[in-house]
């Protein structure tokens, strides 16, 4: 085997061990932090402020976990495109890039937003009470994370579904699911509170799938 050749089956074991292991530490990451957040603050926007004191520690910490999770989920889409190769079709890889981009930057600011009510309320919990600030805050925070940001996860799916489903990089079955969960998520986030950890749980089955991928492929490659 000459070293092109070399090279090139490097590759193509170690892009999709990399896609799983950023997909995974994503999947945990954003999926605890959801889990916390949900936990820690009432799903009824017109709920007192009561939350803000009792959970600061655990939304905090939930708050912390999320800019470990957008690394995460940058690498999980650089190497996701760098699987396609020469197969990435222009129109769908734009569409999975933007959605992707748009998911993490409105998390962030939907995250920023929470970060922002913690510290208000902890320097001068009058002034947030007052005027209507914290009402106001509290549902743009909830409308960036759970209506824009979801629904771009599930525009994200949906894209890559799609250049799975035209390229052949995935079975038809993994496709099909993604439209189905996307679908989901665009159409039902509404109605509970639960519905966006669809997206790391998706996330993190492709991820385990890739990362068994790359242990038969290699387990072949020794033979």
């Amino acid at each position: 085997m000459n070293a092109t050749q070399t090279d090139l089956t490097r590759r193509k074991l170690t892009t999709p061990r990399a896609a799983a292991v950023a997909g995974i530490l994503f999947a945990l990451l954003y999926g605890a932090s959801l889990v916390l957040i949900r936990r820690s603050i009432p799903a009824d926007q017109a709920a007192d402020t009561s939350w803000l004191e009792t959970n600061s520690r655990t939304i905090s910490l939930a708050l912390n976990l999320v800019p470990y999770a957008g690394i995460a989920f940058l690498w999980f889409i650089g190497v996701i495109r760098d699987r396609m190769g020469e197969l990435e079709d222009r129109l769908f890889a734009t569409v999975f890039l933007g959605s992707g981009l748009l998911f993490l930057a409105m998390t962030f600011v939907g995250v920023a937003l929470a970060g922002g009510l913690l510290a208000s309320y902890a320097i001068d919990k009058s002034a947030l009470l007052a005027g209507g600030v914290y009402t106001y805050s509290r549902a743009v925070m909830y409308n960036i994370i759970n209506i824009y940001a979801i629904r771009m996860a599930g525009v994200f799916m949906i894209s890559l579904g799609t250049i799975w489903l035209r390229t052949g990089l995935m079975h038809r079955g993994w496709a099909f699911l993604t439209y189905t969960l996307a679908l989901v998520l665009l159409l039902s986030v509404s109605y509970s509170a639960w519905v966006p950890l669809t997206f790391p749980g998706w996330v993190l089955a492709v991820s385990v799938y890739f990362l068994i991928i790359n242990f038969n492929q290699g387990g072949t490659a020794t033979k």
